[in-house]
């Protein structure tokens, strides 16, 4: 078997194709677009790039065809927050044979203590983890577009090597064709109904705007959790611009307390029942197709993220955002299920509200850890 760094055009296509040939025979799998993979690995589009580096590489078997690929990234921001200096791996794909996996972990393990690194975290992204990111262990059902989706026989593969679980990432799905539990929904009644508590639902006209609450209110949330990085408005706007061609302005919303942000939910429809069969491509016919996918309209919605002021926590702000969404769900009797992903186990907050929705388990990923 032979390594090599992913250098030109035709290495990318093999990057990019090998997954066709992983999944052939898995139904549930949907090919991600490829410009979004490459975007990931384009300096001139990804914005972790000026914090960061990363490489890929291809292996090839002794008939020079390709069976594994991985990536290897260091985030500047984020490496030195741990005990121990950590870079991350992620877009491994391999073929049913631990001796090659060990190959490609071998290499990102390596490519990283040239940089410093004394561990990797993986499979992960990088980019914000709102997108494939964890390995999934539980739930291998049709994924929505940026959940990471892989072979269960990839989790012998990272425990053999010495990977161990770093946390787990719950996702949920509430079927939005039942009411929300009796008491959810007097919760979040009492919460619209209180004087000072409006709630919007974001404008494109408005980004600006928008955009600061989310990262005011998103950087409070998340303040006090181990490891966080507070989140920059670039990055919000570049998340907004990747979003625009599916975004339905009316399925995010904002909550404000005497004007002041407190509360959002950002959900969009899901892209892969747009994309699935385009196999990965986004010419004039596959845009055609998804466009008319688009217009149609799909069933499922992704809940991407979502974030409480500390100090507006436990009044009941999420359940006052999720009845404002089905007020506009619901007449359309186009969504059925409403995937609420992914949440940390050691967020104790975001699944009690998952809980509170009647939601139900979906999928579980794992984001493990090898130290070197």
């Amino acid at each position: 078997m032979q390594i090599t760094v992913v250098e030109n055009s035709t290495d990318q296509k093999d990057f990019l194709d090998l997954p066709n040939f992983i999944y052939k025979n898995d139904s549930n799998w949907v090919r991600p677009l490829d410009i979004e993979i490459e975007n990931t690995f384009n300096p001139k589009v990804n914005p972790f790039f000026s914090f960061g580096k990363c490489e890929r590489w291809l292996l090839k078997d002794n008939d020079n065809k390709v069976i594994g690929r991985i990536a290897a990234f260091i985030n500047e921001k984020k490496a030195h927050n741990y005990t121990q200096p950590t870079g991350g791996m992620g877009f491994f794909e391999c073929i049913e044979n631990q001796e090659a996996a060990f190959i490609l972990f071998d290499t990102a393990k390596e490519w990283l203590q040239e940089q410093g690194m004394k561990a990797m975290d993986g499979p992960i992204n990088f980019g914000e983890n709102d997108s494939f990111w964890g390995l999934l262990v539980d739930g291998f059902t049709p994924p929505s577009y940026g959940m990471n989706y892989n072979p269960a026989y990839y989790l012998p593969f990272f425990e053999a090597y010495g990977f161990k679980k770093e946390y787990e990432q719950l996702t949920n799905h509430v079927d939005l064709t039942i009411p929300f539990p009796e008491r959810f929904t007097k919760i979040a009644n009492w919460v619209i109904s209180k004087p000072g508590y409006t709630f919007e639902a974001f404008s494109k006209k408005n980004i600006e705007k928008y955009t600061n609450d989310l990262m005011e209110i998103y950087n409070d949330a998340w303040k006090d959790f181990e490891n966080f990085t507070p989140i920059k408005h670039e990055t919000l706007i570049d998340s907004f611009k990747k979003m625009e061609a599916i975004m339905d302005e009316k399925l995010i919303w904002f909550a404000y307390l005497n004007g002041e942000p407190a509360a959002f939910v950002v959900i969009v429809p899901d892209a892969n029942q747009m994309i699935k069969n385009l196999n990965g491509k986004l010419g004039l016919f596959e845009k055609i197709q998804f466009a008319y996918r688009r217009w149609k309209g799909v069933n499922r919605l992704r809940a991407i993220v979502m974030g409480t002021k500390s100090k507006y926590q436990k009044l009941g702000l999420e359940s006052a955002l999720f009845i404002k969404l089905k007020e506009y769900v619901i007449p359309k009797n186009q969504y059925h299920e409403l995937e609420l992903s992914w949440v940390g186990d050691f967020n104790e907050k975001m699944i009690a509200v998952h809980q509170a929705t009647g939601a139900t388990f979906g999928k579980k990923h794992l984001t493990m850890r090898k130290i070197f």
